[in-house]
């Protein structure tokens, strides 16, 4: 457990499916904050483990009792570890068959974000037409997600972000107000300022320590917050009583495996992603791609907020054998 130097390239046996599993040769695999608490033992993981919990690619193998998936299928996966590497073993019951129009790419890029986005604005918190929502980090993949959802639901998005230029993204996507986090000393002031005085309904926040407390502070009497990650760290132990203090406030700490135990459920929303990217609700930016030997750079950009937009861990063909990135 550790930084980004941790992970280390390494050569493994060809993997072999048991029952009810699939091997799957992997074409593409999401980078998220959730690779990056793994790495850290945030969510512990027995060690040596290969990173990644979103990948998409083709069924090469499976094993006795599958009925879900056959050889050749194109499918994609969330939530499941080992995606960084050239082939993975995937509990079959967890792949979602992607359609003709879904390159490997676009999935890889959409499925854990989008269903996290979908989870989020459908059930953590329903977006009405008309609300006025905070979205912390707007320029981010995740960010960006939850800007053109709430946005294509009718609600009105106030973005935060570092960089004026990824406020020029963020309002791309259909933020109606972006502030710039480093350049107001009152972020829930400016938000209040923003709403006519008045505080918002819901805050998305996926950042954790550095906007809790501002967060809270932006949200009307029986507001919501709904944290759904840490990227900078995870929020220190507080008295329950200031939720009361702030006007009857609701915190919820939803995760996304708890939206998609159920595989009716898994489909659904997956189905329903790739619909809203059929339909340009959803627009992926894909920002960054890296071999897997490249694996630490880009925890390193992700974590030092170099990037926007989604990144992808890419096998590399030319490579002899089979390589995957682990952490030991």
């Amino acid at each position: 457990m550790g930084g980004p130097e941790v992970l280390r390239e390494a050569e493994v046996d060809q993997p072999r499916p048991g029952p009810g599993e699939a091997v799957v040769e992997v074409a593409a695999s999401g980078v998220n904050f959730l690779d990056v608490y793994h790495r850290e033992g945030r969510y512990s993981l027995p060690l040596p483990f290969t990173p990644g919990a979103e990948g998409a690619g083709t069924v090469v193998e499976v094993g006795p009792g599958v009925a879900d998936v056959a050889v050749g299928d194109r499918v994609g996966w969330v939530e499941i570890p080992g995606t960084y590497a050239e082939r993975a073993v995937v509990d079959s019951s967890r792949l979602v068959p992607l359609p003709d129009d879904i390159d490997f790419e676009t999935a890889a890029a959409v499925l854990l974000q989008g269903m996290t986005a979908h989870y989020l604005v459908k059930d953590a918190y329903p977006v009405q037409g008309g609300d006025t929502v905070l979205v912390h980090a707007a320029a981010g993949g995740m960010g960006l997600l939850l800007t053109q959802l709430i946005t294509h639901l009718g609600g009105r998005v106030i973005g935060t972000t570092s960089t004026t230029a990824k406020a020029e993204l963020a309002k791309r996507a259909g933020a109606a107000e972006v502030i710039l986090s480093s350049a107001v000393d009152d972020l829930a002031a400016e938000v209040r300022r923003l709403n006519g005085g008045q505080g918002l309904p819901v805050v998305f926040d996926g950042v954790g320590a550095h906007t809790f407390d501002a967060s809270l502070a932006s949200l009307r009497t029986r507001g919501h917050l709904v944290l759904f990650g840490a990227a900078s760290g995870a929020v220190p132990p507080f008295d329950p009583i200031r939720l009361a203090h702030g006007g009857s406030l609701t915190l919820i700490r939803p995760s996304l495996g708890d939206f998609i135990a159920d595989r009716s459920e898994l489909l659904r929303r997956a189905a329903d992603v790739f619909e809203w990217v059929r339909s340009k609700a959803l627009e992926v930016t894909v920002t960054g791609r890296y071999a897997l030997s490249e694996a630490a750079r880009a925890h390193s950009d992700l974590e030092a907020r170099r990037t926007t937009g989604k990144l992808l861990v890419v096998p590399d063909a030319a490579a002899p054998g089979r390589r995957e990135e682990t952490q030991s």
